[in-house]
């Protein structure tokens, strides 16, 4: 499958803000929070095991069950492996968002800034799969990442000060 020329891809966002189906600020508050809930996940699961307090792993699994459920609300396609992409795609997302920090903290601005443009991109990814706007193919495809022109009309379908 061939990733959409610019003109298709235009016209599927002008028809999904026509439809008014899906609320751009709420799912990307609650992207937000599905990212968050995949960090807890994996603090329960390290402080489980390094603490070998075995009831962490409980907290996984109730936050784990929150995750799904919540994920859910966003992406209710499953061809193929479509919910474990979106999931990993907001996972590195929000470590790469996390590693910008850190560098930020340490001075290290430039470096910083180059994750958070890539954590951008990721993010774009989710938003584009999630929106229907690239399929999954368009992602694996050798390994390249969707267009700069998706990008720059994600980046505007997602300005969360547009209400």
């Amino acid at each position: 499958m061939s990733k959409p020329s610019l003109e298709e891809f235009l016209a599927k966002v002008e028809k999904l803000k026509a439809s008014g189906t899906v609320d751009l600020s709420l799912e990307e508050d609650l992207s937000i929070a599905v990212m968050n809930l995949i960090s807890l996940e994996e603090h329960f699961f390290f402080t489980a095991e390094k603490t070998g307090k075995k009831e962490y792993f409980d907290l996984l699994n109730q936050v784990r069950t929150m995750r799904k459920e919540l994920l859910g609300k966003m992406i209710d396609q499953h061809e193929g492996e479509t919910w474990c992409v979106a999931k990993h795609l907001l996972a590195a997302s929000m470590r790469m968002i996390e590693v910008g920090t850190k560098l930020l903290s340490s001075n290290k601005k430039s470096e910083a800034e180059a994750m958070f443009k890539k954590a951008y991109e990721v993010y774009l990814l989710f938003w584009g799969l999630r929106l229907k706007l690239i399929d999954l193919p368009d992602l694996k495809k050798d390994g390249e990442a969707a267009p700069m022109s998706q990008e720059e009309v994600m980046s505007r379908l997602l300005d969360c000060c547009k209400e």
